[in-house]
């Protein structure tokens, strides 16, 4: 059983800076790939990005590619979502997830646990 609970989001300017934080209960967190998803109003739940289980290997969407940055510290059980260069179309409730696939996912099915998000809005 894990326990996910995200931090971080709140209201920033466009062109701004975000860090976003999970941090997971339990002592396996190593034994768990890493995700970011993002949903916005009316919209479907998408991936942002993944990160595996060692954090040796790292997977993100197109959209954020090259802004955002995930990043995991297995000692303190904590993922991270390191978002720049923030526009309108990044705001969205901020979801981080659990997978026990080993070197990290894009699909929202295989991901077993989900913390409950964070929201992120970007003013112009």
């Amino acid at each position: 059983q894990v326990q996910l609970v995200e931090s971080g989001g709140g209201l920033v300017q466009v062109g701004g800076s975000l860090r976003l934080s999970c941090t997971a209960s339990g002592r396996t967190f190593s034994s768990y790939a890493m995700g970011w998803f993002r949903q916005a109003p009316g919209k479907d739940r998408d991936f942002v990005a993944t990160i595996s289980r060692s954090g040796g290997r790292t997977y993100y969407a197109d959209s954020v590619r090259g802004r955002f940055t995930i990043s995991r510290d297995n000692a303190e059980n904590t993922v991270y979502l390191r978002m720049g260069s923030l526009n309108p179309e990044d705001a969205a409730v901020y979801y981080c997830a659990a997978s026990t696939h080993a070197y990290g996912t894009i699909y929202p099915h295989e991901y077993g646990y989900w913390g409950q998000g964070t929201q992120v809005t970007v003013s112009s």
